[in-house]
């Protein structure tokens, strides 16, 4: 695996616009104390983002550049700083208003792709959730993050996005430990009906579902979710943020380690039986 992780390439493309925004302030021979109060801010803004702890919104971009006289340079940084924006999705700022949205506008992301492969460490894949396990998940989210909860909202937006299993032209490969299996996420009803429900999906023709035995020699690690979007896109999710890469060098390593926690999984028959057993032990 590269050295380098998804969060700490996330923050060198931080790095790396604040040393633009550093250039610029220097260039115009202007201190940090007075950039901040040409903008109106406090001194301890600049400060943050020069030393890349923040991301300027727009309109910050658009009063560093007036004070500093670079506004021949503002639709370059504007560019720059939505794509880190976009590689860095900070959970809390998303979910503000609630995680409806959120499921809403990757919709497209979904219908588009050919191929997702998705690895799970924690929870059962969202593509597969059912209703209840769904709303479970996403209020103890929420509750954690302190965001609003609209939990039931989001479940269906979720299920909504799911349809995308159903249609023509696509193919998934889901893997998830065993461990997702025994996780009881809304208690035991809760847990009966979405493994259930994974027995029901192992039948669509377009879904592979793998499981990663317990008992497997693991010739690689447990590692964060993350979904492969055909070649083209990397997601992964940590406890804060997503991180969206579409470096296609480190495309390749996530799907070189896809390929080998796949030959970790079993498939069809001796799936099921995993399923099953971990329903049997919910009795």
């Amino acid at each position: 695996m590269s050295s380098a992780s998804p969060s700490s390439a996330a923050q060198a493309a931080r790095a790396a616009l604040a040393g633009r925004l550093v250039v610029l302030r220097k260039t115009a021979g202007l201190k940090a104390f007075e950039v901040a109060a040409l903008c109106g801010w406090h001194k301890s803004k600049v400060s943050r983002i020069e030393n890349a702890r923040m991301l300027p919104s727009d309109a910050d971009i658009r009063a560093w550049c007036r004070a500093c006289g670079a506004e021949h340079q503002l639709d370059e940084l504007l560019t720059a700083s939505r794509s880190v924006d976009e590689m860095y999705v900070d959970w809390r700022r998303v979910h503000q208003h609630g995680i409806r949205r959120v499921h809403e506008t990757t919709v497209p992301l979904y219908r588009r792709t050919r191929l997702l492969r998705v690895y799970c460490s924690n929870v059962v894949p969202g593509l597969l959730q059912t209703r209840e396990y769904a709303t479970a998940l996403l209020a103890t989210i929420s509750e954690f993050q302190g965001t609003p909860n609209d939990a039931e909202e989001a479940a269906d937006a979720r299920l909504r996005r799911s349809r995308v299993l159903h249609e023509n032209g696509h193919r998934f490969v889901l893997l998830v430990e065993e461990t997702v299996l025994r996780y009881r996420v809304g208690g035991p009803e809760v847990m009966d009906a979405q493994l259930a429900g994974l027995l029901d999906a192992m039948s669509l023709p377009s879904l592979a579902l793998g499981v990663i035995p317990f008992t497997a020699d693991r010739a690689m690690w447990p590692v964060e979710t993350f979904m492969v979007f055909d070649m083209a896109r990397v997601q992964v999710e940590t406890l804060s943020a997503a991180i969206n890469i579409t470096s296609p060098s480190e495309i390749a390593v996530y799907a070189r380690a896809f390929g080998q926690l796949q030959q970790l999984a079993v498939f069809g028959a001796k799936a099921r039986a995993l399923v099953q057993a971990a329903r049997d032990a919910l009795e």
